[in-house]
């Protein structure tokens, strides 16, 4: 494989920085794009009705001739869930480990019109060619099997992109991160290093999963009813630990949901889960089976993992109810936001008498590097430039303050905002422009008509409700004959507030006779007259600003 004379390079995120998923890089080659990752975020709490968020893609849309291939880390979400809309305007080539392409696969069948994506399968001793660029593949540690570390190799040094990474020294699957061809890579001399930034702000080093192992074999070992395990559906290390601790106390597995199914069915056919055919039953099995031989495995909707669980406590879940007894283990980490969700989930499970287990250093450990693994890995590699990628700006800050204690200056670390490029001639570095950069929201089968103004219109609706104002006029004369009628929801409870409503009839009525006086025959702007003016008196006498809907209809 050669290695073309590359005079300028750009590097840049679409998505991934600044924020926790969405994850999304992309290396400029002169003419060449090399797509690394592609992730969804899931929406916050004022993203009302929002499934999952995406970033957007357009500069890849209008280069698309230009892009040679998408090269993925691992196959969590957030990092390969944006991907089929991509294939569904670009057709390039996709690599990624076995399972990794497995899951995207199964992504790409979920979505509407998306082609059969020309996927090639690597793993960590691959060696091919992408456009102009050679690229080899490391072994990383992470929660999920198959993660890999990216090196772009380039005549100006190699660009090396970690992943999702964690130094684990006693890995479930027993492989380590190779941190030998890392440090083969820092003796050759690496241009750049693109390095998660998740843990930045966390001392010391990352909780081993052998560790988690044992905690969730003790609690599994001392329940005596239903243990009910709630985790995010890609965590493929922790589904074998759970399906292991089952066989081990002689219970058997109920996924809830369809979901989780097939992940286990992904995983296990791709021989990256291994359990006993009989492990895994249905809803129809567990039915029969008394309470200190079930486990239930849940996740929740895109794979968080407390959706179904906050069902399961409410009672509203199709097949479980948690009731007392039952031992509910939580062995996922709170997203950022998202704290208050899973606290509230606790306590409906508390309430309907479960024993709860849950919180780091018992039966979760972060599959991201703690301060400890993020220094070695800086100083394996001894990049000549450093960009934090992946978490929020305060988790780069503190990527970036690392890396300067391990002996770089600030003038060679670059922590970027999203669009914003850093660009490469001759092995030294600059800041130069910006590409296109927002969000994509995704709300059911719509892709992007949710914008701004839809969402400024939910929070409103969510807020101070919406009043509906029917009027009937004259087509010749513009003249009201029937109405104004007034239609409340989520405002008043007009039952309760007949004089407000009375009112604020008369003022419309009055406000259409204004109309017709100056002769205001267009629709348009009768409609913004009744809005205005009700807008007004409503605030007056309520503090509250609601939608208001004028409809009129002639006769």
């Amino acid at each position: 494989m050669s290695n073309k004379k590359t005079e300028r390079i750009r590097l840049f995120a679409l998505g991934g920085i600044g924020e926790i998923g969405k994850n999304m890089y992309a290396a400029e080659l002169d003419d060449d794009i090399i797509v690394m990752d592609g992730g969804l975020m899931y929406p916050d709490d004022d993203m009302l009705g929002v499934d999952i968020v995406i970033p957007d893609m357009s500069y890849l849309f209008e280069n698309r001739d230009r892009i040679k291939g998408i090269i993925l880390s691992h196959g969590h979400e957030d990092n390969i869930g944006a991907i089929p809309y991509l294939l569904k305007e670009v057709n390039v080539p996709v690599y990624g480990s076995r399972l990794t392409l497995a899951f995207l696969k199964d992504l790409c069948r979920d979505l509407k019109d998306c082609p059969v994506p020309d996927l090639n399968e690597v793993d960590s001793t691959s060696r091919i060619q992408v456009g102009k660029a050679p690229v080899t593949f490391f072994h990383v540690t992470h929660s999920i099997p198959g993660s890999l570390g990216i090196c772009l190799h380039t005549s100006q040094g190699p660009i090396v992109y970690t992943g999702d990474f964690k130094l684990d020294p006693t890995p479930v699957d027993g492989r380590e991160t190779e941190l030998g061809k890392l440090a083969a890579l820092g003796e050759k001399g690496v241009l750049c290093l693109l390095s998660d930034s998740m843990n930045a702000e966390k001392p010391g080093v990352s909780l081993s999963e052998s560790r988690v192992e044992n905690s969730l074999n003790e609690a599994f070992y001392d329940a005596s009813g239903r243990v009910i395990v709630s985790v995010f559906s890609t965590n493929i290390t922790r589904i074998q630990q759970t399906l292991d601790a089952a066989e081990r106390t002689g219970r058997k597995v109920l996924p809830a949901g369809g979901g989780m199914k097939r992940v286990i069915e992904t995983a296990s056919s791709h021989d990256y889960l291994s359990y006993h055919p009989d492990m895994i039953i249905t809803p129809q099995e567990a039915g029969r089976l008394e309470d200190d031989r079930l486990v239930v495995l849940t996740s929740g909707s895109k794979g968080e993992p407390l959706g179904a669980l906050s069902q399961m406590a409410k009672g509203t879940h199709k097949h479980i109810k948690v009731k007392s007894g039952d031992r509910v283990i939580i062995s996922a980490a709170p997203s950022a936001g998202n704290e208050k969700s899973i606290s509230g989930t606790i306590d409906l499970l508390h309430r309907a008498g479960a024993d709860v287990v849950y919180g780091p250093n018992k039966v979760h450990a972060s599959g991201h590097g703690n301060q400890e693994e993020l220094k070695l890995m800086l100083n394996l590699i001894r990049p000549r430039y450093f960009v934090p990628v992946h978490g929020e700006y305060r988790m780069q800050y503190a990527h970036g303050q690392l890396a300067e204690s391990c002996g770089m200056s600030g003038k060679q670390i670059f922590l970027l905002d999203k669009g914003e490029c850093v660009e490469f001639e001759q092995r030294r570095a600059r800041r130069t422009g910006k590409v296109p950069v927002g969000n994509v929201l995704i709300d059911g089968l719509g892709v992007g008509d949710v914008g701004n103004i839809v969402l400024r219109d939910r929070r409103l609706l969510s807020k101070d409700g919406i009043i509906v104002i029917v009027v009937t006029l004259n087509r010749r004369s513009n003249q009201c004959i029937a109405g104004p009628d007034i239609i409340s929801r989520g405002f008043v409870y007009v039952r309760e507030s007949e004089d407000l409503i009375n009112e604020a009839e008369a003022l419309v009525t009055r406000t259409l006779e204004a109309c017709q006086e100056q002769r205001i025959m267009e629709w348009s702007q009768i409609k913004n007259s009744i809005r205005d003016a009700l807008g007004r008196f409503l605030y007056e006498k309520t503090k509250r600003r609601p939608m208001i809907m004028p409809i009129i209809m002639e006769s």
